[in-house]
């Protein structure tokens, strides 16, 4: 496990430094870096308004830990970590009781149109919520949220009277409270280190979710075979495991972002798009990546693909919600190896193609382990891709827009697969599992040669090492 870290952590710190801009300190903004084309260095300088952050002059790097260091970001560090394995955990067991209650692929996919409703009609809203309120306030009401919603789903399976429509509920419940937590969560990582440390923060927060996704599913996986006793089983330690994220809350000292405004109105909500419209690249990633999740969306067929297909017993399903994440692991070893890389651009380009590929092999797939390779090269290249497109994105966004900028970036990156899975179940309906994920392949290759063609400043971005 310590090598994993360390070998993604070198990744995500080798990228993020290979586009880093010549001059001028860089504020790592989790999920989105809008690209500000006028005077980047006076936005960047004046994008830090951390308050209450520990700034003490530090050495030179010379440890993968060092936002370790400082009290709250360990506490946020070591909770996050708990709290998502838990909720992988929640992803392989909802998706699972679905197909054992409906094995209708339609109504597994519908399940993607009620996670992102809300995120639509919310999120950007969201966003205004976060840069106004007390964001530690905010992200404890919606873990509260969320972990009576895991605590309703173990006790209606462990009595038996859970169903497709309570399920429902509970997702549109959940993704309410998703639409507020995440602009929140992305926003308060600055607050916890010096700016100076905000790469590395960052790169382990990316660590925590990337080991959390082998752990979760290789963990649920193995309660799949006792039934309705092991998810609910996997729902009680779910709703358990917010409680670490909630505890490390309430224990951080630091004093959180001191608003300039608190206006709650629409106006403020479209500030976000207003800065995007001024980043053309940052809006082309964003689109990119909006229909290679749409037309990509594998991951929610699982249940039925094992089954139906593959004819894998349970014990193994969840070493097939786990491989994008060992692949993720390799891809990040690659890239600690190549450090330095240049034509981000294409790289960008070569990697949701080559998304798409490992997509067609996943469906093309009678074999387990050809299935696993699908899968753990679709989260290979989606790694590489994140990083690459996460870099690009790497001029800072003001403190005060932090939270609304990743409600924007929420709508595309969460958009896509949700409305994908719906697609991609009505799609096996007609086709049939293979080949529904097979033409879903194609069609993200197809969409990254026209988005190459047609976006040439994306396709020729490259920052020098």
């Amino acid at each position: 496990m310590h090598l994993v870290i360390l070998f993604l952590y070198n990744s995500t710190v080798s990228a993020q430094e290979t586009i880093a801009p010549p001059a001028g300190p860089l504020q790592h903004t989790p999920e989105l870096q809008p690209d500000i084309a006028d005077s980047p260095n006076a936005a960047v300088a004046s994008a830090h308004g951390d308050a209450g952050v520990d700034t003490e002059e530090t050495p030179r790097r010379t440890s993968p830990w060092l936002a370790l260091r400082h009290r709250d970001f360990r506490l946020y560090f070591s909770g996050n970590f708990v709290s998502q394995a838990g909720t992988q955990m929640q992803i392989v067991a909802i998706n699972v009781q679905l197909w054992d209650l409906t094995h209708d692929p339609v109504l597994l996919g519908l399940r993607g149109l009620f996670k992102l409703l809300p995120v639509l009609a919310l999120s950007m809203f969201g966003g205004v919520i976060a840069d106004a309120l007390d964001r530690r306030r905010l992200l404890i009401a919606t873990q509260t949220t969320m972990a009576l919603v895991s605590l309703t789903l173990a006790t209606s399976t462990m009595f038996g009277w859970v169903s497709p429509a309570l399920i429902y509920l509970l997702t549109v419940i959940a993704a309410c409270a998703v639409a507020f937590d995440n602009p929140a969560r992305s926003a308060m990582i600055p607050n916890l280190v010096p700016r100076k440390h905000l790469p590395n923060a960052l790169s382990l927060n990316i660590i925590v979710w990337q080991v959390a996704m082998i752990f979760g599913p290789m963990v649920a996986g193995m309660l799949l075979p006792i039934g309705a006793t092991g998810l609910s089983v996997i729902y009680w330690v779910d709703s358990i495991s917010f409680g670490a994220v909630i505890i490390a809350l309430l224990l951080m000292r630091v004093r959180f972002q001191t608003t300039e405004t608190r206006d709650v109105s629409f106006k403020a909500a479209l500030d976000g798009l207003r800065f995007l419209r001024n980043a053309p690249i940052i809006m082309s990633t964003m689109t990119l990546d909006f229909f290679a999740t749409f037309f990509g969306a594998a991951m929610m067929l699982i249940p039925a693909f094992a089954q139906e297909v593959l004819h894998a017993p349970r014990e193994s399903w969840g070493v097939l919600y786990a491989a994008p994440a060992i692949g993720a692991v390799g891809a990040g070893f690659v890239m600690s190896w190549l450090g330095n890389v240049r034509h981000q651009g294409w790289i960008v380009l070569f990697s949701i193609a080559a998304y798409g590929l490992a997509t067609v092999i996943f469906g093309m797939s009678s074999i387990f382990w050809l299935a696993v390779l699908g899968l753990a090269g679709t989260g290979a290249a989606d790694t590489v891709s994140m990083v690459m497109r996460q870099t690009i994105r790497q001029l800072s966004t003001p403190d005060n827009l932090r939270g609304r900028m990743t409600s924007v970036n929420m709508i595309f990156y969460m958009g896509g697969p949700q409305l994908g899975e719906l697609e991609a179940g009505i799609a096996a309906a007609i086709l049939g599992y293979g080949t529904s994920i097979v033409l879903g392949g194609f069609a993200v290759i197809a969409v990254t040669v026209v988005t190459g063609f047609l976006v040439p400043s994306l396709r020729n971005y490259d920052r020098g090492g």
